[in-house]
């Protein structure tokens, strides 16, 4: 059976929310990033989540949830840094679910599908809802040189764009592939 590892990136600034938005509440109480940690630790068991080295509250919500914990001094320069990190330190992973940590409302069954396309030997995987590509994304081994090297904010659109031709996309219902959350409004909207 294929070893799909996931990644959880929550090393960012929050710099447009002006507070730190991984730790704010939803409705229900639930941290954001502790949503969307237990929605892909529900469909990869192997997870780990990339973080700031002076995360440190945040990294305890995300232990407590099961995910192992790393921290990057790189990570404050953008998601490709965290992205780097994350498979650097799955290398033997025969391939990657990427989530990210602002986006709490992605089902499970959406991450198992991406989870499937990579252990049936997609190259690429990607949700698309109403026309529009959304998170996670997943990469089979074949990248990981690829996405060890990646730098900046980017992340690693630039691989997808360049092989759009290898990409699986998964049509799904799920609006949460779509919905981060970036602002106090982002987060108000998910209710």
């Amino acid at each position: 059976m294929a070893r799909i590892v996931g990644l959880l990136l929550a090393a960012g600034q929050g710099r447009r929310f002006g507070a730190d938005k991984l730790r704010q509440p939803l409705a229900d109480g639930t941290p954001v990033a502790v949503a969307a940690a237990r929605a892909l630790k529900a469909a990869c068991p192997d997870c780990i989540a990339v973080l700031r080295p002076e995360q440190d509250e945040l990294a305890g919500l995300i232990e407590a949830e099961g995910l192992a914990v790393i921290r990057s001094n790189a990570a404050r320069d953008g998601m490709g840094h965290s992205l780097a990190a994350g498979v650097a330190a799955s290398r033997d992973a025969d391939g990657w679910l990427v989530a990210l940590a602002d986006m709490p409302r992605i089902r499970v069954d959406t991450h198992l599908a991406v989870v499937g396309a990579i252990a049936g030997g997609a190259a690429l995987a990607a949700t698309i809802f109403a026309g529009l590509r959304g998170h996670p994304v997943g990469f089979a081994a074949r990248w990981r040189d690829a996405l060890v090297a990646l730098e900046g904010d980017e992340g690693a659109r630039s691989i997808i764009r360049r092989n759009t031709d290898l990409l699986h996309a998964i049509e799904t219902d799920d609006p949460g592939v779509l919905q981060d959350v970036d602002t106090p409004a982002d987060l108000a909207a998910l209710g």
